[in-house]
């Protein structure tokens, strides 16, 4: 519904104003409650003509987009009205059948001016006015059948499904099987997940950013796995009506809108299987901060944050690293009564560079660093300044990457002999290459053996060691493993007397481990404040740790 701003009659001017003196004057047309185009009435025209109405196309982009304009965005189509009297234009292409609806087309007469709105179809459309938008969403099992499906702009049918499986049952085999769109002959254009036994597809007809509908599509998942613990057919098919309308409040008119779920939960709400909706929407949802809900209080404020490094290391059977690199995440725990200003300060060089500090070593150069949606960019662009206002509740702040050449934490030696083939003999040696004052726990070392092993005979200087015949490995576990020490593991295993003369080749995996190290970063990586700033004047009790864990930590040794 268009509500139109009251216009004066053809020729009428404010007293005391000429027609050649008169500034335009500027009114807004609104679309239901949204603010839409702005319309302008222009005055300064020669004696005898009606007034010449304008539209601006920059300030509602959805709306605008479609208006006919054979210009570039941000210059104005004049609007013909009742006098007769029209600027020269080409005839409009047909409109889209799914927006506008037909009486919003039609011309609105408001004291004696008549309105008239014209509809581009979508070639029309400037490339910057708009982004591509998804057509529909589907919901499939795992033969493919539709579960769930949400049309948004009608351009597509529900056998668009079939025709995506159909094409991906015929990649098969194929190494563009694994991509995560898929082309279709007929102008659609599949991007797809799968999670579980769902598969999780968007199909589109227009040129979408396939990275931000991939993005998208994960958000979904964590989404339902808020409301129903986890995501698989069965909870799709108890809870239809719920995946119905967060569908619904997660995109609208095939674009994203929501996709934080302790928002969506607040004004959709599940008890068992029935729904309930607030008729007032949370003031997050029109707030500049939708990630956060107003009037949040806690008796007792906290924030807790956990620097987790996760290593990865690969070790050839020369001994030499082939891959090794530091994947790093800052994780915080929130718990803050209203709208807190947080900011944090790391020993980053180039800002302790920027303020005239002596780094001395102990600053880190970040790269690749991914933030939340919380942090303020343009400030750490700036300035490197990590400033932002924080989600309630658990959330990632910062993830980076360190490509650095790694030190193997705990460096793992084995050696096997082979007597007669009826017995194998294996010795693991186990050193940690970290400071005295830390100290790993929970290692875990799974050394490979023989399939057909049996009758084993384990002896270890420390921790306990186990057989795994559903591994094909040998465990060993030490709970608590110092910095500077060195620890020997020895086994000895049975093989059958009979063996095939040409048996398949002994398949080689690679010895695994698994460790923490409280308190320890690889990157060296530390928070120098964490700063909580609310109006009220609250005190808040910030928590730090450091922990280091074994991430794809390989040794290709045997």
């Amino acid at each position: 519904m268009l509500h139109l701003p009251e216009m004066p009659r053809a020729g009428q001017l404010a007293a005391g104003t000429s027609s050649t003196s008169a500034q335009p004057v500027k009114e807004q047309i609104h679309i239901g409650q949204h603010p839409g185009p702005t319309v302008q009435w222009d005055a300064r025209k020669p004696s005898g003509s009606c007034p010449l109405l304008t539209l601006s196309t920059s300030v509602f982009p959805i709306f605008a987009s479609r208006l006919r304009s054979t210009a570039a965005p941000h210059r104005r189509e004049h609007i013909g009205c009742r006098c007769g009297r029209r600027e020269p234009r080409t005839p409009p292409p047909p409109r889209p059948p799914e927006w506008p609806p037909p009486a919003a087309d039609r011309g609105r007469r408001r004291r004696g001016v008549q309105i008239q709105i014209r509809w581009a179809g979508v070639d029309e459309i400037a490339p910057t006015a708009m982004a591509g938008a998804v057509s529909a969403l589907f919901l499939l099992d795992i033969k493919g059948r539709v579960l769930v499906w949400r049309d948004y702009r009608g351009d597509v049918s529900a056998l668009q499904a079939e025709r995506f499986f159909t094409k991906l049952l015929d990649k098969e085999g194929d190494a563009e099987v694994h991509s995560p769109v898929v082309y279709d002959d007929a102008g659609v254009t599949y991007m797809f997940i799968q999670h579980n036994n769902v598969f999780l597809l968007t199909a589109a007809r227009q040129n979408c950013n396939a990275a931000s509908i991939l993005l998208f599509l994960h958000r979904v998942v964590d989404v339902f796995k808020h409301y129903f613990e986890e995501l698989e057919e069965e909870s799709l098919r108890d809870n239809f009506v719920v995946v119905y309308e967060l569908l619904d409040e997660m995109m609208d008119f095939g674009y994203p809108q929501y996709t934080e779920a302790k928002i969506l939960s607040e004004f959709i709400k599940t008890d068992a299987y029935r729904m309930e909706v607030s008729q007032r929407p949370p003031m997050a949802v029109t707030n500049a901060v939708s990630w956060r809900s107003e009037g949040i209080r806690y008796k007792k404020n906290e924030v807790f944050l956990d620097v987790v490094e996760s290593v990865n290391i690969l070790v050839n059977s020369n001994g030499q690293i082939v891959r090794s690199d530091v994947v790093g995440a800052l994780k915080m725990r929130t718990y803050l009564s209203g709208m807190p200003e947080c900011k944090l300060g790391l020993n980053d060089r180039v800002l302790l560079e920027a303020q005239g500090r002596a780094t001395k070593g102990k600053a880190i150069d970040l790269d690749d660093i991914k933030f939340h949606q919380c942090v303020r960019l343009a400030r750490f662009e700036n300035d490197r300044t990590i400033s932002f206002i924080p989600p309630d509740g658990s959330f990632d702040l910062m993830t980076y990457r360190l490509s650095t050449q790694v030190k193997p934490l705990i460096w793992v030696e084995a050696q096997i002999e082979k007597h007669s083939r009826s017995r194998i003999e294996l010795m693991v040696k186990a050193r940690s290459q970290f400071k005295e004052r830390s100290t790993a726990t929970n290692v875990e070392i799974e050394v490979p053996v023989p399939s057909d092993a049996t009758n084993p005979n384990i002896r270890t200087s420390m921790g306990s060691a186990a057989y795994a015949p559903e591994r094909d490995a040998m465990v060993w576990k030490v709970k608590s493993f110092p910095g500077g020490k060195e620890y020997m593991c020895r086994a000895e295993f049975s093989l059958p007397s009979i063996t095939a003369e040409e048996g398949a080749p002994e398949k080689k995996a690679p010895i695994r481990v698994k460790f923490e190290i409280p308190y320890f970063t690889v990157s060296g990586i530390q928070v120098r404040y964490l700063k909580i700033i609310e109006k009220s004047g609250y005190q808040a009790l910030p928590w730090v740790r450091y922990i280091t864990m074994a991430g794809e930590y390989e040794l290709r040794l045997i």
